[in-house]
């Protein structure tokens, strides 16, 4: 199971690069949710991490034919990408702030603190490290449940397994995450 989600990304990958708008919007569902994720802890607010999660897809269209997948999954390289956006709007947002003499939103930070880019990349890589220790039962409920925002039933009937499991299994692999997310912290 493990290989076939490799190959399926490294699939998609070479079918996104080709021009498959079906194979690129497959990876969109699959990664949208922890890009965002890291582009909120990046910017600190909402709107622009979504901004930043949506300028991450249109370079990751854009760069996807020259792309060669290193590892088993799209997400290390999203995260680089997701992580010079989000530098990228912090700058940019700091210029505008200085050329307009607007008032200074504190929520922003003035400058790209590279020791907090540094623990950013930390947590996403405990997260991805701990993600890929799951069984791959796990990873597979993990990755319908919490990425693509599959119900707990959809996701039984995907997988071929009774809908308690799903709950369950879901519900520890939470609480293991947020441990691993606590200790980041």
């Amino acid at each position: 199971m493990v290989e076939q989600a490799a190959t399926d990304d490294a699939t998609l990958v070479a079918q996104a690069a080709s021009g498959s708008e079906h194979a690129f919007r497959t990876l969109y569902r699959a990664y949208v949710r922890p890009v965002y994720w890291l582009a909120h802890r990046l910017v600190g607010n909402a709107s622009d991490a979504e901004d930043v999660t949506q300028e991450t897809f249109l370079v990751a269209w854009r760069k996807l034919p020259g792309l060669e997948l290193a590892g088993e999954s799209l997400l290390p390289w999203l995260v680089t990408v997701c992580r010079f956006q989000a530098a990228n709007r912090i700058r940019t947002q700091r210029r505008d702030r200085e050329n307009t003499a607007a008032a200074v939103d504190d929520s922003i930070p003035s400058t790209v603190n590279v020791e907090q880019q540094v623990i950013d990349t930390e947590f996403a890589d405990r997260i991805l490290r701990e993600v890929e220790g799951l069984s791959p039962l796990d990873r597979d409920i993990f990755r319908l449940c919490a990425t693509e925002g599959y119900a707990y039933q959809a996701a039984a009937e995907e997988l071929g397994i009774a809908h308690g499991v799903v709950r369950n299994r879901l519900s520890r692999i939470r609480t293991r995450l947020r441990t691993v997310a606590k200790e980041s912290t």
